[in-house]
């Protein structure tokens, strides 16, 4: 058996690491110097327009792109921007806000300002499933930036032929499950489904053997838990590069990030696992690789999550989402405020709202056919099905750590553990 790739430790060593490739700044939990604009070097206050800046340089420029005269430089194009000469050059100031990174397209014009605002206080008079038709017939634009934010996001996120997946340790079936010996031909969508013994049956050759020489050598019964491993810790990372793409997650403090990836991990993987699932084979086509539920109980999972999972995954493939229905579940997962650990919960409560509206709106707009109305909510029977799910493969999880240790990464042990966000710590 090959070595366990090198990995992240923790969801604030990634994320504190994807930080310092997009700004190239050196930040850790222990530096709390204030964080500087990229633009003027004075003292940042978030994310504007796709990059790190202060309120000032926010301003100026959103005013530059609403500008109708172009700017020039009465020097060479090279003037150095500072916090106290930022004034003196239109021009440069302008060039380096988008040698940054900031970006023009997410200027919303006085009329989406607006608009933004009169939805916000109708939201605030009106529930998500308060009385009254709708009127409005088409997305706003606020609506379809949040939707085409979202897409980029996940596309650049989630390999569907699983190209980047490399490096990983080989799967192992070697052992087989109860259900390859005893296959139901009943129902051929199901026919990986477990019988209650499987795990047991499993579990009873997790067994020490004795070699010529007299010494006790265990058998590790779970083979096909370090490739399950990898793959699991390859899509949490994507995950995570997921969230970090979104403006909105990265507004919140770094424990709120940690703890809404922690509760919304084994959601969002899911999700993305079942836009590769094949539901006439009941398998995951993950580019070369193809998974069948019995992989999940050679890496040592039980009934008990394995078979509402194959019937959720069959269940979400029969709705025929769209990818942008997809990115949506996955966006609503992710801002869940009842999260264990968050504190910002009005905030991403607000943020789940806004989703949630979007998705029935999407909904009502781009589908047709009488099914599309009960759509909406099968969409959010599953999130919850999902939600009830979550509890038992943290569970599961840590029984196979008990049973075979040091085989789960520290990343899927830091999704499964009981701890709040802010208690790790480095």
């Amino acid at each position: 058996m090959s070595q366990k790739p090198a990995g992240v430790q923790s969801f604030r060593e990634v994320l504190t690491r994807q930080y310092e490739e997009t700004e190239d700044e050196e930040e850790t939990e222990d530096d709390e110097e204030p964080r500087a604009c990229a633009v003027c070097g004075d003292l940042a206050n978030g994310y504007h327009f796709n990059a790190l800046t202060c309120e000032g340089c926010k301003g100026f420029f959103r005013r530059a792109i609403k500008r109708s005269t172009q700017l020039r430089c009465p020097f060479q194009n090279k003037c150095s921007i500072t916090k106290n000469n930022r004034r003196s050059c239109q021009a440069c100031r302008f060039r380096k806000c988008q040698a940054i990174g900031m970006r023009k397209e997410m200027v919303m014009s006085e009329k989406e300002v607006l608009d933004r605002r009169i939805r916000i206080k109708k939201k605030k008079k009106k529930k998500i499933c308060g009385g009254g038709a709708t009127t409005t017939t088409q997305l706003s634009s606020q609506q379809e930036e949040s939707i085409q934010e979202l897409l980029c996001g996940h596309r650049s996120t989630f390999d569907s032929a699983f190209y980047r997946f490399s490096g990983f340790r080989p799967m192992d079936r070697s052992i087989l499950s109860v259900s390859e010996y005893n296959k139901s031909a009943s129902d051929p969508s199901l026919t990986c489904s477990l019988s209650p013994s499987s795990s047991s049956a499993l579990c009873s050759s997790f067994e020490k053997q004795e070699n010529p020489e007299g010494e006790e050598v265990r058998k590790d019964v779970f083979s096909a838990m370090p490739h399950m491993n990898d793959l699991t810790t390859y899509m949490i990372q994507d995950i995570i590069s997921f969230s970090k793409s979104l403006r909105d997650f990265r507004s919140l403090t770094i424990e709120d990030q940690i703890a809404l990836l922690k509760g919304a991990t084994f959601e969002v993987m899911q999700i993305r696992f079942n836009m590769v699932f094949n539901a006439k084979t009941s398998s995951w086509e993950c580019g070369h690789i193809t998974y069948c539920i019995d992989d999940g109980v050679r890496a040592g999972f039980q009934p008990l999550l394995l078979d509402p999972l194959l019937r959720l995954h069959h269940t979400l493939r029969r709705l025929g989402l769209q990818e942008e229905e997809y990115v949506l579940m996955q966006a609503m997962s992710l801002f869940s405020p009842d999260r264990p650990g968050v504190q910002q919960r009005g905030v991403i409560d607000e943020f789940h709202e806004i989703l949630a509206l979007t998705l029935k709106m999407w909904i009502d707009c781009k589908r047709t056919g009488p099914e599309k109305h009960l759509l909406y909510p099968k969409v959010i029977a599953c999130l919850t099905e999902m939600r009830t799910m979550n509890e038992e493969y943290s569970k599961q999880v840590l029984q196979i750590q008990d049973i075979q240790p040091d085989v789960i990464s520290p990343l899927i042990m830091e999704v499964v553990s009981k701890n709040h966000s802010n208690d790790f710590s480095h």
